[in-house]
């Protein structure tokens, strides 16, 4: 069977991004390889979420569409909080402002027609996207309240940086691992099967990446707000 380039594009940018958030994950904050890992992090998720949010477009997939622009946006954001330095904003934070909040608006009335049924997209969309919209607003009003203030530094903007990066690698690895069984197009070409066979769905097991993802995020966002281990500047 003949896969469409653009899904192609999509499912490997998942994967690598999966693997090398974990890696970034992993290891300790401010190393080389958890920079470099999340250099190559930065980079597939971007391509993967974009061409998630065409490939869900041309599917007439609202709710992937909303998820692929606002995974997009958590990770320019994370990414933009440690390559500027402390105290600096620029222009590109404003339109990442704007991207969230159109999602975020987005999703908040897609999910309202979904519960009501004045939309085809079925209603048990409904919470997920209430749930995207939501945070995706609160991100927003996030970077508001920062560009007002002028930035962000110390311990707050490795905070800034991690969650929104665990964030998105919670979203990339839950699409991977769980919605691989209920994704239309996976299922229409045949890739679910091959991913995840019966017997590997049938048990808890694509479960536990995504658990081991959400532990890690906070427990880092904790050390972080709570010891000084990552206060000096030189290790973010």
């Amino acid at each position: 069977m003949t896969y469409s380039p653009i899904l192609i594009v999509h499912i490997c940018g998942g994967m690598i991004g999966v693997l090398s958030g974990s890696t970034a994950l992993v290891v300790r904050k401010g190393s080389r390889l958890h920079r470099k890992a999340g250099v190559v992090f930065v980079i597939s998720m971007m391509t993967m979420a974009a061409a998630g949010a065409y490939v869900a477009l041309t599917k007439s997939q609202p709710t992937n569409v909303i998820a692929g622009t606002f995974t997009f946006y958590l990770v320019a954001t994370a990414w933009l909080t440690v390559t500027r330095k402390e105290k600096e904003t620029g222009g590109l934070e404003w339109g990442l402002v704007l991207l969230g909040l159109a999602a975020g608006i987005s999703s908040l009335i897609l999910g309202w027609q979904a519960a009501h049924g004045t939309t085809g997209v079925e209603t048990g969309d409904s919470i997920p996207l209430y749930v995207f919209g939501s945070v995706a607003l609160l991100s927003a009003a996030g970077d508001i309240r920062m560009l007002l203030r002028g930035g962000v530094a110390g311990a707050q903007r490795l905070v800034r940086h991690l969650w929104r990066m665990g964030v998105a690698l919670f979203i990339a690895a839950g699409s991977f691992f769980l919605g691989t069984a209920s994704d239309p197009v996976l299922r229409r070409t045949g890739l679910r099967a091959q991913l995840f066979p019966e017997a590997i769905r049938r048990t808890h097991l694509p479960e536990l990446p995504v658990l081991i993802i959400v532990i890690l995020t906070i427990f880092w966002v904790c050390r972080v707000m709570f010891t000084s281990a990552y206060r000096k500047p030189k290790t973010i």
